[in-house]
């Protein structure tokens, strides 16, 4: 272990006493810390499934489960607890959220479905009010607070408005015996603060928790940090590890909050805090740059990045006549690389990273015209085609039959004879009597409201649904599950309804190809097989219906796809945890980088953090770095002067390395030498 960690890392791993923070710079290996820390753990004589490890999207867990594998050996890495905040949550609402008034077979409504839902409610066929109303509920969820408080806490009319959505909301989400991904996160926590059982339970399951990306956390996931590890015997409390980077907190828009990493301390007297300082993925021209930006950031914990990669490359300052001309320089730039670098250099070695999505679009004109191919990261998910939300709606509903978004997705697509108006009228009959819809198609005084035979056609499909969810309760296994699938698609014609809504034969086939990975997809986890980039790793068999339950935080969470030789297009934000040898930072330009609208005040706060999003830009470069400006930049319809980002003179490029004197460098060399002499002779 001692041969790869490094002096500040070994620390990390060794420190079990008590609450840990490592402040993990850029590149600086904290997945290696982490594993090696659960390894350290196990050698210690904590059980593996005693030991949580808590990642922010499914792939990191995957990868972080992998890495430990390699440690400690396939049977320890099984049982270790290496989950995403929204599957613990998950984990401990389906074992105790009857505590809480809430069925085992709950739904998680997916982004689409509370749109929905906050339309229905709010009575606006308004996409965009429904938005900003989900926005809002979503960042005073984040911030532990329910309709009541937000309501005390309305700063304007429209923030009233969004509080009285939020109250009918919990009252829709409760009737569906369905919670949202905020839920997830909220719910465990009042789980824990409200019943001393349940905290017990679950501050004796886990022994160690060690959360990653920690700056990235909100309030609430904070919250339900301190719950488990706030153990009353004062030899347990807080055994935790949180390992982050107040450098990178980029996420204040959706709610993390840089003031956890201040709270520590404060609420763990005992804390010790590790910086990891030593970068292994960039140049020192690099991260000269990235320090000198960062500099003018008030700090919470002192940090300096330095590597032994040596100077390399200065970085690229690129001016540009404006958009186009950027993308035609940042084109002639991946060229004259490859061109240099040999045939040992792929397209995937370079990305284009910009503030905004809208800037993508003129780089892949070029991109094309050039004939190299890219790929725009955050484009349109695999999971949000219309076919799949189809499927899961169907999968949904399932799980839990008083699902009514759920219900009325899946009695609608493939149609089946069963119109608008028979929906309305039970919908009515089903709010009258407070029952689901699903419920109410089987209640005796369903004719009052129905004529025979609308009810039954709903009868025939509530049957169907009836048998399926038997079915996949006692299905599991790859070649099994896949079998089910199969035939429920054949039994209600999916197939021939993609067919009948296309105009184009082969857009119908493409989507039925969606169709049939995604078959494939959930019948590779019945049988206990997850495929992620990087490999594929085993877990428990599971029947169709366990899978249908844990589908919305799988697929919501999932990075899905393999890798391709394509350049990379990427905001910052999605950049994050990534890297590339040769990196284009893009339109780095005031208005852009730091972003701001032209009604909007820029606080202190906000500038920081688009600080931090440059700094995050800058440290995805391990060889060589451009940072494109323009002169002049398109705004609406119109073209102005654009003047270059504030950050460009903070980065101070025109500073060198510190020069070393020449005979101090041959004394290091020498004695290098003799140390490399010594050890070959040993």
């Amino acid at each position: 272990m001692a041969d790869t960690l490094n002096p500040a890392q070994l620390e990390a791993v060794h420190h079990l006493a008590g609450p840990c923070l490592v402040l993990a710079g850029a590149g600086s290996g904290k997945t290696r810390v982490i594993t090696h820390k659960i390894a350290r753990l196990l050698q210690h004589g904590l059980e593996p499934k005693q030991i949580a490890a808590i990642t922010f999207t499914n792939k990191a867990a995957q990868e972080m489960r992998e890495r430990a594998k390699g440690l400690v050996g396939a049977r320890a890495a099984r049982d270790l607890v290496v989950s995403t905040f929204h599957s613990l949550g998950v984990r401990l609402l389906r074992e105790d959220g009857a505590r809480l008034g809430l069925k085992a077979q709950f739904s998680i409504l997916d982004s689409d479905d509370v749109l929905g839902v906050l339309r229905d409610i709010g009575g606006s066929t308004d996409n965009k009010t429904a938005r900003q109303w989900q926005w809002t509920i979503s960042l005073w969820k984040n911030q532990g607070l329910n309709s009541s408080t937000a309501m005390a806490a309305a700063q304007n009319a429209e923030e009233e408005v969004a509080a009285r959505v939020m109250r009918l909301y919990e009252e829709r989400l409760s009737a569906y015996q369905a919670v949202d991904f905020d839920d997830l996160i909220g719910l465990p926590l009042k789980l824990l603060q409200t019943d001393e059982e349940a905290r017990r339970k679950w501050q004796e399951t886990f022994r160690h928790v060690l959360v990653d990306e920690y700056q990235d956390t909100n309030s609430v996931q904070y919250e339900l940090l301190k719950a488990l590890v706030d153990h009353p015997d004062d030899r347990l409390r807080g055994h935790f590890t949180a390992v982050g980077d107040d450098d990178q907190s980029i996420y204040g828009w959706r709610g993390a909050t840089i003031e956890n990493l201040r709270r520590l301390p404060e609420d763990f007297t005992q804390l010790k805090i590790i910086p990891l300082e030593q970068n292994y993925r960039s140049t020192g021209a690099i991260l000269r740059a990235a320090n000198n930006v960062i500099a003018a950031n008030p700090k919470i914990f002192e940090k300096k990045l330095w590597s032994e990669f040596g100077d390399g490359e200065p970085v690229r300052l690129v001016e540009c006549d404006g958009e186009e001309h950027e993308a035609e320089r940042a084109v002639a730039f991946i060229q004259s690389i490859r061109a240099q670098g040999g045939a040992e250099l792929k397209f995937a070695d370079f990305a284009i990273l910009y503030r905004a999505n809208h800037q993508a679009r003129v780089f892949e004109q070029k991109l094309r015209a050039a004939q190299i191919p890219y790929k725009v990261s955050g484009g349109q998910s695999f999971f949000d085609r219309a076919e799949i939300k189809d499927l899961c709606a169907w999968l949904r509903l399932l799980v839990n039959q008083d699902d009514d978004p759920a219900f009325l997705r899946a009695v609608t697509t493939p149609k089946r004879g069963i119109g608008h108006q028979t929906l309305a009228a039970l919908g009515e009959f089903a709010g009258k009597w407070k029952l689901s819809m699903f419920e109410a198609l089987f209640a005796e005084s369903l004719p009052t409201a129905l004529n025979r035979k609308a009810i039954d056609s709903l009868h025939e499909f509530g049957r169907y649904v009836n048998e399926f969810e038997y079915r996949a309760r006692h299905t599991s296994g790859n070649e099994d599950a896949r079998a089910l699938l199969l035939e429920w698609l054949t039994d209600i014609g999916y197939e021939k309804h993609l067919h009948d809504g296309e105009d184009s034969e082969k857009l119908a086939a493409a989507r039925w190809n969606n169709v049939i990975d995604f078959v494939d997809w959930v019948a590779r986890r019945c049988g206990g097989e997850i495929t992620q980039e990087g490999g594929t790793f085993e877990s428990e068999k599971k029947t169709v219906l366990e899978v249908a339950q844990s589908i919305s935080v799988i697929i919501s969470l999932a990075e899905r796809g393999t890798e391709q030789d394509v350049v990379t297009l990427s905001t910052l934000h999605a950049s994050k945890g990534l890297e590339w040898p040769h990196v284009v930072l893009a339109g780095v330009n005031e208005g852009l980088l730091p972003f701001r609208s032209e009604d909007e005040d820029m606080t202190a706060e906000r500038l920081e953090e688009e600080r931090r999003l440059m700094y995050v830009g800058i440290t995805r470069a391990r060889r060589t770095l451009a940072v494109s400006v323009l002169r002049r930049r398109k705004r609406g319809r119109e073209t102005v002067q654009a003047a270059p980002s504030r950050f460009i003179a903070e980065m101070k490029l025109h500073e060198s390395a510190t020069k070393e004197d020449p005979r101090e460098r041959l004394k290091k060399l020498r004695a290098q030498l003799a140390a490399r002499s010594g050890q070959a002779a040993g």
